[in-house]
């Protein structure tokens, strides 16, 4: 992994350089640029000439490794000698004259460990040299820039999965779960790795004829490394919204027994639908049975499996739904639609050739999709196709780890930078779901993201992950409310080639199980390690070597932690530092540490301003008591500060000069009582989100001229809230009000925005019960949620939002239908009516007859539980 390794030493130079809390002197500053110039010239020969460079991608990459380690263990010398003795009593009780010899022996043992890692850079630089003189140097083809191509396909919307070939098992999964029985019933589909079987499910699951039909349904993925817990915390979170009481507590510190005891409470009375995907173990079905209540109701259970016996295991009364390999016109349609789209013609020439690829990858989905992605992104020509039909059959020519062979054909074709972005996805635990915005704070603090231009590093990042995306590398499991990615997670296999690779290129190591005296081996020289399963907590400090940079730990205990002084990114969210177990001082002391999560209740002490590389800081305050110290104003490195609940932010007084510069993301912030203060020091925020359980007299944020989107909640609902003055920036595209109440003049400021185009209203109580939009207001809406609000009349036309897309009203039992025109917009894609009047959902299913009856089978409808 030379590439990363390279950008990583560069933007760790670039740090460096031009950090304000260094002292470098011109003699140490001249032998660190003297490095960056060659770590520039390897890295743009691996850019330039990627084939040429295979040879001698594990020198560079060892090289650039050695390099970093020297420059960021000196680095890290000098930042604790600087902290540990900055008070001038601490300094006159030194001797300094002893310190001053510690710190000259120090600086020549780091000026010749550099000397020494550049010699071995500039090794490799002259045979690059060599290299480049006998290659002529071809212009780059626009199919190797990401996002260069406008034509390339669209990153697709979570739950728009691809159905070729599998009309007939849905049509017989639909005919099943509606069919007359009246017991509890369970149907497993079986099948190999690969072949559909989660696409049917979800496709069933979310077809509007299935939401209609059943009061609940409930989504957990299982895999191999199941935990009971982990599934009863997934089932309620998928349930809650049908039980005030735990709707917003927090389920996974609940027990077991309770967790099971509210489900079976919840699904007594209700026809469900429970999908349990990526079933592995038979004890898994005797430990669920109980949870699922057979009242003689229609109630379904849909499972997915690999394995036979599971499958005959779950409910042995009728055979389970067994999948097929697709025929080659099913696998030509499939690969087709996704390079070309359903409707685009595709080349004559090209058909033979993509039909005999299509044809080779054996009949598996998940290879063809993948192979796809890969022609997606090279050119178009008849060359091309036929050097990729060339490397499918090679792949398939052995009978050992096909399928494998076909998936790394299109790593292989990556672009490097691309790379480490993709291996990075092994790292978290099988089916997990990564939330986007944090894997790709992730990357940033990893140093894989290289801006272009005059791009941000979150958008650069953006770029790379709908690349992925459209290689069909990465699933697309969860979409927001703007059409963007929320969460991504990997297929079973393609993770396995993540894991591959990353061990055979010494990228990441994944810890799943063993003992500490056998890893502590494997650890030498070790980048990053990622622990989904580790018995011996009280040994974790003894298994890492002082190389590691990043720990991502999946567990929820650590008894010790160590000491790491170059780490760069520290995920121990699930860790509970509670009162009893303090949060380790050790954190406080990682100079180079980029991203940190933790989980604390405890005031964070002020030693968190040491961490000055700090860019993304999450927080879970278990009992939302935690506050932050003031010193948090002195890091401007900051870009993220996300807190789970909220927090309390510290106090400054007005006409305060400090200021984060880089900040774009704060929240959820509590009760904040010096707003106009705080917005001053944080000019470049996008993202803020605030609470208040008290009464606030001004909300001005025009003057925040970058602010993209804003979530304002007013949480003490005995009355109305009560707000003053209120201003928004034209901005704005993003607004989430919650808890506000009969002040429509609030609307009356939205509607204009001109950039705005989601709008979720919460607990709003509208004045009068009424709503009456105006003209040219909310232009560019494209997403509206109305939910648990007091709406009886909507008074609005079609024309008052032209480009609305998703309309969806959730918990509105006073409102019993909707503006006739809203069936006339021309955008509008979907009506979902959730938890409402009868007369509701009859009114907008009469809308979607009538454009049907217009012929318009784009138009959607979900009615649930009304």
């Amino acid at each position: 992994m030379a590439y990363s390794t390279l950008v990583s030493l560069e933007r760790t130079i670039d740090q460096i350089l031009n950090h304000n809390q260094l002292s470098i002197s011109p003699h140490e500053k001249e032998h660190i640029i003297s490095l960056d110039k060659y770590v520039i010239s390897l890295r743009a020969f691996l850019e330039n000439f990627p084939e040429k460079a295979k040879s001698l991608e594990a020198r560079m990459r060892d090289a650039a490794m050695e390099a970093e380690d020297v420059i960021e263990l000196y680095m890290s010398e000098k930042l604790s000698f600087n902290i540990r003795y900055t008070h001038w009593i601490e300094k006159i009780m030194f001797n300094i004259r002893y310190s001053h010899w510690i710190a000259e022996l120090s600086r020549i043992k780091f000026i010749f460990q550099l000397r020494r890692a550049r010699d071995r850079m500039d090794s490799i630089t002259g045979e690059v040299v060599e290299i480049k003189n006998g290659i002529v140097i071809k212009d780059a083809q626009p199919d190797d820039i990401v996002g260069a191509s406008s034509s390339s396909p669209r990153v697709p919307e979570a739950g728009k999965i691809n159905m070729v070939g599998l009309d007939e098992d849905l049509l017989e999964i639909k005919a099943w779960l509606c069919g007359d029985s009246r017991q509890l019933q369970i149907l497993p589909i079986t099948g190999m790795g690969g072949i559909g079987k989660t696409t049917l499910a979800r496709n069933a699951y979310d077809d509007p004829l299935i939401m209609e039909h059943f009061h609940i349904r409930a989504w957990v993925t299982v895999s191999q490394d199941y935990s009971e817990g982990r599934i009863l915390s997934d089932l309620l979170d998928c349930l809650k919204e049908f039980d005030k009481e735990w709707k917003n507590e927090e389920i996974s510190r609940k027990s077991n027994s309770k967790m099971a005891e509210k489900i079976y409470k919840i699904l007594v009375e209700r026809k469900f639908l429970i999908v349990m995907d990526d079933i592995w173990s038979t004890k898994l079905l005797d430990d669920v049975k109980r949870l699922f209540p057979n009242n003689n109701n229609r109630s379904r259970i849909l499972l997915t499996t690999r394995l036979g016996d599971v499958a005959a295991y779950a409910d042995s009364s009728r055979p389970p739904h067994e999948m097929s390999l697709a025929d080659a016109d099913q696998s030509w349609n499939l690969l087709r639609g996704k390079v070309f789209g359903c409707q685009d013609p595709v080349p004559r020439e090209l058909e033979t050739t993509g039909r005999e690829i299509a044809r080779s990858c054996g009949g598996l989905p998940l290879a063809v999709v993948v192979v796809a992605g890969l022609l997606s992104t090279v050119s178009k020509t008849k060359t091309s196709w036929e050097e990729i039909a060339k490397n499918v059959k090679s792949a398939l020519a052995t009978t050992d780890g096909q399928v494998q062979k076909i998936l790394s054909l299109s790593y292989n074709h990556l672009p490097h930078h691309l790379r480490p972005c993709f291996l990075y996805m092994g790292g978290f635990p099988e089916d997990h779901e990564n939330k986007v915005l944090d894997l790709m704070r992730l990357w940033i603090a990893e140093g894989f993201v290289k801006p272009v231009a005059s791009q941000s590093f979150e958008d650069t990042a953006e770029e790379y992950l709908e690349y992925l995306i459209k290689r069909s590398l990465i699933i697309v499991s969860k979409s927001k409310s703007n059409g963007k990615i929320k969460n991504c997670s990997l297929h079973d296999l393609v993770r396995d080639l993540c894991l591959k690779q990353s061990q055979e290129e010494k990228f990441l190591v994944h810890v799943k199980g063993g003992r500490a005296r056998e890893l502590k081996k494997s650890m030498k020289d070790e980048r990053r390690i990622s622990i989904s399963q580790f018995d011996e907590t009280d040994s974790f400090a003894s298994i890492f070597s002082s190389t590691i940079r990043t720990i991502l730990y999946f567990q929820d205990e650590i008894v010790s932690f160590g000491s790491f002084r170059l780490l760069r990114v520290l995920d121990v969210l699930r860790v509970e530092y509670t009162s009893s177990r303090l949060v380790p001082a050790q954190f406080f002391e990682l100079f180079h540490l980029r991203y940190l999560a933790f989980c604390c209740n405890d005031p964070i002490p002020s030693a968190i301003s040491n961490l000055q590389s700090l860019q993304t800081l999450i927080i879970n305050n278990i009992f939302q008591f935690a506050d932050l110290p003031r010193e948090i104003w002195n890091m401007p490195q900051l870009r993220h500060l996300c807190f789970l609940p909220s927090i309390h932010l510290p106090y400054y007084r007005d006409g305060a000069t400090l200021s984060l510069q880089n900040l774009q993301t704060l929240g959820k912030l509590s009760d904040v009582v010096f707003l106009s203060s705080l917005l001053d020091m944080i000019p470049n925020i996008k993202k803020l989100s605030l609470s208040y359980d008290v009464h606030v007299r001004d909300l001005l944020f025009h003057n925040l001229v970058h602010l993209e989107n804003l979530k304002l909640e007013l949480t003490d609902l005995r009355e109305y809230a009560y707000v003053h003055n209120l201003s928004l920036p034209s901005s704005l595209r993003k607004l989430a009000l919650t808890g506000w109440g009969r002040y429509n003049r609030y609307l009356n400021i939205v509607g204009p925005l001109p950039n705005l185009e989601v709008l979720k209203l919460r607990q709003f109580g509208f004045e009068k019960q009424e709503w009456i939009t105006r003209d040219q207001d909310f232009s560019k809406l494209r997403f509206l949620l109305i939910e648990q609000s007091n709406l009886k009349h909507w008074n609005s036309e079609g024309s008052h939002f032209p480009l609305l897309e998703h309309l969806l009203i959730h918990s509105c039992w006073s409102l019993s239908d909707i503006p006739d025109d809203m069936g006339e917009i021309q955008t509008l894609k979907l009506i979902e009516v959730k938890n409402c009047k009868k007369s509701l959902a009859d009114f907008v299913k009469l809308i979607r007859e009538e454009q049907q009856n217009y012929g318009d089978d784009v138009f959607e409808v979900r009615c649930i539980n009304y």
